[in-house]
C-alpha cells in the first residue's frame, strides 16, 4: 500500500496583493499568502482527508516557513522539502481589477531556491510512494534543471508504476504558445489523468469548436485516460475513457479568482481517487466555487462542507 494518495513537486512563491481599485504603484500596504499551483492542490486534497506530500526547494527563512506552515496547517506532509542555506523564495504580484482592466501578475520569481533545485536532492522514493503523481506545466519552463526534473518524474513514475496526473496550467509571462506545445506534448503521452482549459487548448494545441469537440482533439494528441477541459463559469466537460461528461458550475460570488483551477483539479482528483470521476467532476467545480469566495490561494474546506455543496442547490445559512 502506498504512503500517499497524492505526492505532487513544485516552486512555492509568497503572493502579494492589492484589491480591486488599488494600483500596484500606489499601495500602501499588500495581503501576503502562500502560493504555488501544485502546493495548492494537495492542500485542498489533505483538508479532505487524503494523505498528501510535497516536494519542493525552499529559504531556511520566515518566507520558507510561511509556506510550509501553511501547508502543515492544512494536513500536507512537507518532511521531503529541501532547505537551502541561501537563496530566495519567488514572489509574485496581484493587482486585482474590474472591468475595463484586467487583472494584472507581476511575477519576481527568477533563481528561486526551487529552480535550484537538483535530482540528488528529491527523495524520489517519498514522491512515488503514492498512488497519483501531480504535476503541472508551470514547472518546466522555470529553468532547464525544472524541465529536466519533470521528465524525470514522469519517466520514475512508469518505471515505478504510479499514476500520474498533469495540468496544462500555461503561463504567457512564462514562455511562448510555440514553445510550450513543443515541451509539454511529449510529456502529456505519459499522463493519465489530464487537465486543461479550453483556452489553452485552443492557444497551444490548436483545438477549435464545441468543448466536446476540443476534448476529442486532445484525446487524438495525448494517451491519458481520463482529461479533463475547464470551462471557466460554464464548468467543465470530462472525458472518462468511454463518454464525454459535461458539468456545469455553480454559482458563485467571486472573491478572488486565483486559485481557482487547481480547487477543480483537486476536486476532481479526489472523485478520481475513489474511481468515480463522475462525482471528481461535481467535486471539481464545487471547490472551484469555494476557492473563487475565499481570499488566497489556497482553498479552505472539509469533508461535510463539500459533501453539502454537492448536495444543497440553493443559498442557505447555517445558525
Amino acid at each position: 500500500m502506498s504512503r500517499f494518495d497524492v505526492t505532487t513537486i513544485g516552486e512555492a512563491m509568497v503572493r502579494l496583493s492589492v484589491p480591486a481599485g488599488v494600483r500596484l504603484e500606489t499601495a500602501r500596504q499588500l495581503d501576503m499568502f502562500p502560493a504555488g499551483a501544485e502546493a495548492n492542490v494537495v492542500a485542498a486534497l489533505a483538508r479532505l482527508a487524503r494523505p498528501c506530500g510535497w516536494v519542493s526547494a525552499l529559504p531556511d527563512s520566515a518566507l520558507g516557513r510561511l509556506v510550509t506552515n501553511a501547508l502543515r496547517q492544512a494536513g500536507v506532509d512537507v518532511t521531503a522539502v529541501h532547505w537551502s542555506a541561501t537563496g530566495r523564495i519567488g514572489t509574485y504580484f496581484i493587482e486585482f481589477a474590474g472591468p475595463p482592466r484586467p487583472t494584472q501578475v507581476v511575477y519576481d520569481r527568477a533563481n528561486s531556491c526551487f529552480t535550484q533545485l537538483q535530482s540528488a536532492q528529491i527523495d524520489w522514493d517519498y514522491l512515488l510512494d503514492s498512488r497519483l503523481l501531480h504535476l503541472t506545466g508551470i514547472t518546466p519552463p522555470l529553468s532547464p534543471g525544472c524541465l529536466e526534473m519533470v521528465q524525470e518524474a514522469l519517466q520514475r513514475a512508469r518505471g515505478r508504476g504510479t499514476a500520474v496526473s498533469f495540468d496544462v496550467n500555461y503561463r504567457q509571462k512564462l514562455w511562448s504558445p510555440e514553445t510550450a506545445a513543443a515541451t509539454l506534448l511529449p510529456l502529456m503521452q505519459q499522463v493519465d489523468l489530464l487537465f486543461c482549459s479550453r483556452r489553452d487548448a485552443m492557444t497551444l494545441f490548436g483545438c477549435q469548436g464545441e468543448p466536446e469537440e476540443v476534448v476529442v482533439q486532445l484525446r487524438a494528441q495525448t494517451n491519458a485516460r481520463h482529461i479533463v477541459v475547464s470551462l471557466a463559469e460554464e464548468g467543465v466537460v470530462g472525458w472518462d475513457g468511454r463518454q464525454t461528461i459535461r458539468q456545469s458550475a455553480p454559482p458563485v460570488q467571486m472573491i478572488d479568482r486565483i486559485g481557482a483551477g487547481d480547487a477543480l483539479a483537486a476536486g476532481v482528483i479526489h472523485g478520481w481517487l475513489d474511481g468515480d470521476f463522475a462525482a471528481g467532476l461535481r467535486y471539481g467545480v464545487s471547490l472551484a466555487a469555494l476557492a473563487l469566495s475565499q481570499y488566497g490561494d489556497m482553498v479552505v474546506t472539509n469533508q461535510t462542507e463539500l459533501a453539502a455543496l454537492i448536495t444543497q442547490s440553493d443559498n442557505w445559512v447555517i445558525r
